[in-house]
């Protein structure tokens, strides 16, 4: 099952994109014996400034045809890292592609957030979305670190 985050923004270089790196580049290596993987980043930028219905429409030309849509979004079902594991599984095993969204600043669009099949939030908070990809990436990760019953997670 592939992998793929869509995210309204460039990210330079710098700390955050070392992390998201190195989680995406573990994903790949504990997720590949367990049919998750690769991973895919798929950057989009507004250069127009029209809000979030235009970085909705820019986002919805990154996600993969037949992908099943998770939304990244304060409003979304708060989870375990147990049982995001286990719904990642399950999106495995009926194999198909997922692709995570993270809007802009400004949150997603909402007629993007009703095509998406489920929403996770990281918390009540409110998190910057640079931060979001290094969340999200960090617990795919540790969701296949789960899977693999590797000791990097322990409940």
């Amino acid at each position: 099952m592939r992998v793929t985050i869509a995210a309204v923004g460039r990210l330079r270089s710098g700390p955050e994109k070392a992390l998201i790196d190195d989680y995406m580049t573990r994903f790949d290596r504990t997720g590949r014996a367990l049919g998750l993987g690769p991973a895919n980043l798929v950057e989009v930028e507004d250069k127009k400034s029209g809000g979030m219905a235009a970085e909705a429409a820019l986002l919805l030309r990154a996600i993969p045809a037949g992908s099943v849509l998770i939304t990244l979004d304060e409003r979304g079902e708060v989870m375990s890292s147990p049982d995001f594991a286990t719904r990642l599984a399950t999106y495995r095993d009926a194999a198909r592609d997922v692709c995570f969204v993270i809007g802009g600043a400004d949150g997603i669009d909402p007629s993007l957030r009703a095509q998406a099949q489920m929403s996770v939030s990281f918390g009540k908070m409110v998190w910057p979305h640079m931060l979001v990809r290094v969340m999200l990436t960090e617990q795919l990760y540790r969701a296949a670190a789960i899977l693999a019953g590797t000791p990097y997670h322990r409940v």
